[in-house]
């Protein structure tokens, strides 16, 4: 940049590339599972697809939206997963259907606690639309209401977690029916036809490491959700949880403030395991909301093992970290498969 030379995202060189319309969702919550949702519906078409971008399979892998984007066909359509941070250096970037499914604080730690800073980079998956494109929005998220208004010319078709027709899903949760009122708008746009969108999402059994059922032991059910890497997505998680909870929270915190997460911690949850870097500040935080049933663990292993031994029959145990795994794993499908690991070998 110092010298003057362009500096691209990839997901601009494979706009550039691709032969096949891409239908691009970006949000702080619920991307992958969208994602995944929409993908089923495609294949269920019969439409070749390729799910790719940010969004990573059981094992990790990850298929980067250029090399998918150079290796499907224009029958074919590309599902994409896509960040803020591969937003920010595109210029063109122009998907066919995007969806922006919410915004909230996230990764303070790379916008210098600028809100408006990090909307402006998931606005980029709207700026370039033209009236033949379609942008799918949240009319239940005034942030994004806000930030959308007058960002590129695509056809406006808004979605909700308040639609009846989403309550048929195999996955709990509120959140989970916007996810999936997105993905069938999106589906549409694509051509799709309702009988074969509802088929689908009825038939969705949802993603590794978001609200993944572990197992059920002696009664109590133990909920894999790693995935949920920032404060936004703790309370709805939480929701979707019935009867008592324990809460196993914490990791690497991004920025921003706790007080959301803590308050959804203190209302929802019997009793909260704290680990990782933030454990002293969500004990702090958790504090100020007059709420004491907590312990610092430190570490998964010895929150699992104190859940273990708390949990009652007809409880729920779940993993809710609402903050990232780099302090003390690789990648958030590591620490989803330690925790997994852990609650087996007790079973």
């Amino acid at each position: 940049r110092q010298r003057g030379l362009d500096v691209v995202s990839e997901i601009e060189l494979a706009y550039e590339l691709a032969k096949a319309p891409i239908a691009a969702i970006t949000g702080t919550n619920g991307k992958t599972t969208t994602t995944a949702m929409l993908g089923a519906i495609c294949r269920a078409a019969g439409i070749e697809t390729r799910v790719c971008g940010n969004i990573a399979e059981d094992n990790g892998v990850r298929i980067p939206l250029i090399q998918a984007a150079d290796d499907a066909p224009e029958t074919a359509v590309l599902v994409a997963e896509i960040s803020s941070f591969q937003l920010a250096q595109t210029r063109t970037f122009r998907p066919k259907v995007a969806a922006w499914l919410n915004l909230s604080v996230d990764h303070m730690d790379r916008y210098g606690d600028s809100l408006d800073a990090y909307a402006a980079d998931k606005a980029k998956i709207l700026v370039n639309q033209q009236e033949s494109d379609t942008a799918v929005l949240n009319t239940d998220d005034p942030m994004v209401m806000k930030f959308a208004e007058g960002c590129g010319k695509g056809r406006r078709d808004w979605f909700s977690g308040n639609n009846p027709s989403r309550r048929k899903l195999l996955i709990p949760g509120k959140h989970n029916r916007a996810n999936a009122d997105a993905a069938a708008r999106m589906a549409r746009a694509l051509g799709i036809d309702n009988v074969t969108i509802e088929a689908a999402l009825a038939a969705f059994s949802g993603v590794a490491h978001r609200m993944e059922l572990v197992g059920e032991y002696g009664g109590v059910q133990w909920i894999n959700n790693s995935m949920c890497t920032n404060p936004a997505a703790v309370s709805a998680s939480l929701e979707a949880c019935a009867g008592g909870v324990i809460a196993i929270s914490g990791g690497k915190h991004k920025g921003g403030d706790l007080t959301e997460m803590t308050a959804a911690l203190a209302h929802k949850a019997r009793r909260v395991l704290l680990i990782g870097d933030a454990a002293e500040a969500l004990a702090e935080a958790l504090a100020a909301q007059g709420y004491s049933d907590f312990t610092i663990t430190g570490t998964l292993d010895c929150a699992v093992a104190e859940a273990g031994k708390e949990a009652r029959a007809g409880e729920t145990v779940i993993l809710v970290p609402g903050c990232a795994s780099f302090d003390q794993f690789a990648s958030f499908e590591a620490r989803g498969q330690a925790f997994r690991d852990l609650v087996r070998a007790r079973g």
